[in-house]
């Protein structure tokens, strides 16, 4: 493992602050650093600034709004997503994907804004320098090449996160804030099918919180495979909301994470009004099946993480119409 690289900080104390911190040249953002500072022992970027954020205090919280929506700041630990009341109660999958994450110690310092906009990984990239140094680097860092797809013009790396998807079958929104004000996107619209340029953020920006709506009437689950349930990142894993009435799909959403170089939604408008049965679940499957990229970026293989996905897919669409 490498010392880390060379860097002066700041600590603003202010969204104002923290945003004209974050527009110089070569300022990264440090949040929990779960996943920011074993990038940068492994070599993994040279920033010259890192921006700690930990004194905002705009950017830490849970608030329920007077339409019954849900914020929650890009601050909140993932440990307080996981056990909040309000979020257990009216938006359980949000809960119980943030506590799918990592261990215990991980969660305590891990953000929601630093889990969401999380690196993209591969095989060929979170090695260490001297490894990736006699592999001739890849076109993520330092590289010219991605090695996954050697004839590629972009970087492959795979998205893992496991908040993203559960917010996007719910209907999040990004707040982001940067030097031309506040603006806020769906949340699927914060990511990018890039695995090196992964995020929609300008210079300067920094996602502020997360906003949900009500559930009203949605039931929705979050389903991952791993290697160790423990701690690993998912290998596949998809988040589910459906919503039912009678014998009728009234509502459908589904997303993917692991897959693709950004948390993707799955097509399935051509489903809703109607019937959940064996031809739907083969439309869905198809849709999942159309919508993933799985390639070799993971130490697990091609197929079976294809296979996984298509199958908790099923499975977990069959539950959600039992239960409602």
């Amino acid at each position: 493992m490498n010392l880390l690289p060379d860097f002066r900080t700041q600590r603003p104390g202010t969204l104002a602050e923290a945003v004209s911190a974050l527009s110089a040249d070569g300022a990264r953002a440090l949040a929990g650093g779960t996943d920011l500072l074993p990038n940068l022992r492994r070599g993994l970027g040279e920033p010259s600034t890192l921006v700690d954020l930990s004194a905002v205090g705009d950017l830490a919280g849970v608030a329920l709004l007077p339409d019954g929506s849900l914020r929650i700041g890009a601050g909140t630990s993932l440990e307080a997503i996981a056990e909040h009341a309000a979020i257990r109660a009216g938006w359980p999958v949000v809960a119980s994907a943030a506590a799918l994450v990592a261990g215990p110690t991980h969660r305590v310092a891990a953000t929601l804004g630093g889990n969401l906009c999380q690196d993209t990984r591969c095989v060929f990239y979170n090695q260490s320098e001297w490894w990736r140094s006699g592999n001739g680097y890849c076109l993520k860092h330092k590289g010219d090449k991605c090695h996954v797809v050697v004839k590629s013009d972009r970087c492959y790396a795979t998205y893992h996160g496991d908040v993203a998807p559960a917010l996007m079958v719910q209907g999040a929104r990004a707040e982001i804030q940067g030097p031309s004000g506040q603006r806020v996107i769906p949340l699927c619209q914060l990511f990018q099918e890039d695995g090196a340029k992964r995020l929609t953020l300008a210079a300067g920006e920094l996602l502020s919180a997360v906003l949900i709506p009500c559930a009203d009437g949605w039931r929705a689950d979050y389903v991952k495979v791993r290697i160790r349930d423990a701690i690993d990142f998912p290998l596949a894993g998809i988040a589910v909301a459906l919503k039912r009435e009678g014998d009728r799909i009234a509502g459908l959403r589904l997303a993917i994470t692991g897959t693709n170089s950004a948390p993707l939604m799955v097509p399935t408008d051509a489903l809703v009004g109607a019937s959940w049965n064996a031809a739907a679940a083969e439309t869905l499957v198809q849709a999942v099946r159309k919508t993933s990229n799985v390639l070799l970026t993971t130490v697990a293989v091609v197929k079976y993480r294809r296979r996984v996905l298509l199958a908790m897919t099923r499975k977990a669409v069959d539950a959600l119409w039992a239960q409602a």
